[in-house]
């Protein structure tokens, strides 16, 4: 047990460090000179730490964002019965074990079912581990320890496979090419958007990144100005509504001698600076991991490409990223305002998954439907984190209702699956959380096989070897 622990939190939960290893390993199955393994390892590490540093940036400038957008409307987080820290001080081993094993479940399903995408994104390794730990204890209670980690560890063993597959046939539009694949918790609402977009624009008459804008408002054609402009103008209409004791103690947290306003507008502009840190990054470990991993692809999962996180696609349409964020947090700020006003529920404004999961949204969404699809897709990822967040804080109030606010919609997903099965089968004693594995599995690999055929049909490559094998024909071919 403490040899998985010590894996999972200082190699998979150090997202530097996997991606580091990985880039090593492919460079090494590729037989490279030293050098090149060397810097091409340490490469797409610093790739990786300079995306988190803008990351810590931007999401600095997120919290505060939140700050003053809660305290402008007058609202608190809801009450529960546990905390977050609570359960992790009880089931931190077991989230640990889950990941470990289930990473490597994953890894073996890759390898025999040819699904192409390995999981890398190292965060969602631990956050989707947890949350299925979180709805196994809320769904059974305090079962045996075996049970759990063997049950978590096929339920995530199973998402991770599949979920990159199902949205596959999006991705290689978005990115228009198969370089890697779309690995993360938001993929519901990114393909949801895929899917409705065309029913609001065209994608090439419509193109965001394309739109003519008159000369004089063309600095919006600049993400990093763009983004400085549009929150900075958000954070001072926010100061002028929110509580001035917050807002000081938002200022004095940053510097204690600085005016609130010029505050507002500094955290504007360390906003954009985050996201222009972690655009460079993104583009400095994708330069890396990407050729690297034809090593992996080749020798260890043959056909196999990595699966990445949101971020990786936000340079493919900038602006795109933009009006996701724009549009995601205006619909959670009206559906705010309507559960407080009709006493639902008090949400709390998600600021980092209102970016990152409305930003990918919305780069799918212009790329099936231009700048009406990514406005489309915010709207639909706001109405997802809304009542997501609603019905998730209630379903996991014993265990971990923080878990509601931190939540994309995959989590949600999973969270109304696992429940929904524990209740059916909660009169069946103690292996009723065995029948749920089984069935969670059965239903993953019912799906893929469906995937895999509509996919066959569609003359997509649907497995690892199926890709390098056309390549191998078309280049026999031509000799």
């Amino acid at each position: 047990m403490d040899v998985l622990e010590f894996i999972a939190n200082n190699i998979f939960n150090e997202v530097a460090i996997l991606i580091g290893l990985i880039t090593l390993v492919g460079l090494v199955l590729q037989r490279k000179p030293v050098d090149d393994v060397v810097g091409g390892a340490v490469r797409a590490t610093v790739g990786i730490i300079i995306l988190f540093i803008g990351v810590e940036v931007f999401v600095g400038g997120l919290a505060s964002f939140q700050a003053i957008v809660a305290s402008a409307v007058g609202l608190d987080p809801p009450a529960a019965t546990n905390t977050l820290d609570g359960f992790l001080g009880s089931h931190g081993g077991n989230v640990a074990m889950i990941i470990t094993c289930g990473f490597i479940l994953h890894l073996a399903l890759v390898r025999i079912l040819k699904t192409r995408y390995v999981y890398l994104t190292g965060h969602l390794l631990f956050w989707m581990s947890l949350v299925v730990t979180a709805c196994i204890v809320q769904a059974f209670g305090e079962i045996d320890q075996w049970r759990l980690v063997l049950v978590g560890s096929i339920i995530v063993g199973c998402y991770w496979t599949v979920q990159p597959v199902f949205i596959a046939p999006m991705m290689r539009k978005v990115i228009s090419s198969d370089d890697w694949g779309y690995a993360h918790t938001s993929s519901s609402v990114a393909w949801i958007a895929g899917k409705v977009a065309p029913l609001a624009g065209d994608p090439k008459q419509h193109d965001i990144e394309k739109i003519h804008v008159p000369k004089k408002f063309s600095f919006f054609k600049d993400v990093t100005v763009s983004t400085a402009v549009v929150i900075g103008v958000i954070m001072l209409v926010g100061l002028i509504f929110a509580d001035s004791d917050v807002a000081a103690e938002q200022a004095a947290a940053y510097d204690p001698e600085i005016n609130s306003w010029v505050w507002g507008f500094i955290a504007a502009l360390r906003f954009a600076a985050g996201i222009a840190i972690l655009l460079y990054g993104v583009r400095m470990f994708l330069a890396e991991i990407v050729p690297a991993f034809t090593g992996i692809s080749q020798k260890a999962i043959p056909g196999s490409r990595p699966g990445l996180d949101a971020p990786t696609i936000f340079p493919v349409a900038p602006t795109a990223v933009m009006v996701g964020f724009l549009t995601t947090t205006v619909t959670f700020l009206i559906l705010m305002g309507v559960f407080a006003a009709a006493g639902w529920f008090v949400l709390v404004p998600p600021m980092i998954m209102l970016f990152f999961v409305g930003a990918g949204a919305a780069v799918y969404g212009n790329a099936f439907g231009g700048w009406r699809g990514a406005a489309l897709a915010g709207v639909i990822t706001g109405f997802a984190l809304a009542f997501g967040q609603w019905a998730g804080w209630h379903l996991l109030s014993d265990t971990a209702p923080e878990l509601a606010t931190l939540a994309d919609p995959d989590w949600y997903l999973m969270i109304l699956v696992v429940l929904g099965l524990g209740e059916l089968f909660s009169g069946l004693g103690e292996n009723a959380v065995l029948l749920v594995g089984v069935v969670i599995a059965a239903v993953f690999g019912v799906w893929l096989w469906i995937l895999k055929r509509i996919q066959r049909r569609a003359g997509e490559p649907v497995t690892g070897l199926e890709k390098e094998s056309e390549l191998t024909e078309q280049s026999s071919g031509e000799q």
